[in-house]
């Protein structure tokens, strides 16, 4: 079930994610991102939560997929990204093509409230610069 507030959330996010252009000065590269977090610190991530091919991985809030396709293709996870704006989910489906991940990886419209997942479901989860 779609929210009023959901709604204008996809609505308020549809132009933010059309923006690329400083990405490789702040996170030190262009994967995606909309966010602060810089590939040296998902490569920390990566390493903490211990992902390699055997793990399954739920991005919440991803956007365009930063950082859930760069760990998956860093770390040979599995990768499910969340979002609410479905702009951003369509840009990380056109990414996990572009990078080679599509068969690790799944996007799913879906509200950080609202998990159409079972319990347990995944093996780590990440949520950078999203409030929950």
């Amino acid at each position: 079930m779609v929210t009023s507030q959901e709604r204008d959330t996809r609505a308020r996010f549809a132009e933010r994610y059309a923006a690329e252009a400083v990405e490789e000065v702040v996170i030190g590269g262009d994967w995606g991102a909309n966010g602060y977090t810089t590939r040296a610190e998902a490569d920390r991530l990566g390493a903490l939560l211990g992902l390699d091919a055997g793990s399954s991985l739920l991005d919440l809030g991803a956007g365009r997929g930063w950082p859930g396709l760069y760990l998956a293709a860093a770390t040979g996870c599995r990768v499910t990204l969340t979002d609410v704006p479905i702009e951003g989910l369509r840009q990380a489906v056109a990414r996990a093509r572009a990078e080679g991940v599509s068969a690790r990886a799944v996007a799913v419209a879906a509200s950080a409230r609202w998990l159409p997942f079972r319990a347990r479901a995944f093996d780590a989860v990440v949520h950078t610069d999203v409030l929950c």
